[in-house]
């Protein structure tokens, strides 16, 4: 599985390297400017691009620019974007082509080596891999005198939490110790009170979920 790396900090830059390549990704290119990931993201025809937000020369959102321009130009190229701190507006940027194959995570995610290249390996495969503080404030945002949202019990929150995060059923039912039937039944009641048609593509279900959540009053 063939990588594009964007980070500015060399020591970053370098662990994720590593990483990567211990987890047996091979690194299609290295890079840490805006210009430089351009150009790799355009010669290279990666299967997934891992990119830090924030880029030489703006350094402002550079990254995610350069991003979602490749995607513009090869639909569906996958991304995984990492950031400082949680920014709910680049998570609607990334989102906002409702094709697959995204993610954001913050920085802290990638000193936990077996998430992290699983997140990769979920956005390469067209799967969606969104960090829990985005979904948090997601739901925070959207919750109060939401009514739908105020519908689900304490467990379909947690379950929609968990979803939206990109978890299949069968991952969801691991991490909250029931089984996948249940989950399912879970699965179904959230939709319904939501008023979203109910999806089998564990990926197109992710994005209806936090196409919602994200939608404004």
């Amino acid at each position: 599985m063939r990588v594009v790396l964007a980070e500015d900090l060399f020591l970053l830059r370098d662990g994720l390297v590593r990483l990567l390549q211990a987890h047996d990704f091979e690194i299609a290119a290295a890079v840490e400017t805006g210009p430089e990931l351009a150009a790799a993201l355009a010669e290279l025809d990666p299967d997934v691009a891992v990119v830090d937000v924030r880029l030489p020369p703006t350094h402002t959102d550079e990254g995610l620019q350069c991003a979602l321009d490749a995607r513009r130009k090869r639909p569906g190229l996958p991304v995984l974007v990492l950031s400082q701190h949680v920014e709910q507006l680049y998570a609607r940027e990334l989102l906002a082509d409702g094709s697959g194959g995204v993610g954001y995570l913050l920085k802290d995610r990638v000193f936990d080596a077996e998430q992290f290249a699983d997140a990769v390996r979920r956005v390469a495969a067209g799967g969606t891999a969104m960090d829990p503080q985005v979904i948090q404030q997601l739901l925070a945002r959207r919750s109060g005198d939401d009514r739908p949202l105020a519908r689900l019990t304490p467990r379909e929150r947690e379950v929609l939490e968990l979803m939206a995060q990109g978890r299949s059923n069968a991952a969801i039912a691991g991490k909250l110790v029931v089984t996948e039937r249940a989950i399912a039944k879970h699965t179904a009641n959230i939709f319904a009170k939501l008023g979203l048609e109910v999806s089998d593509d564990d990926n197109r279900r992710v994005l209806a979920v936090l196409a919602y959540l994200d939608h404004g009053r």
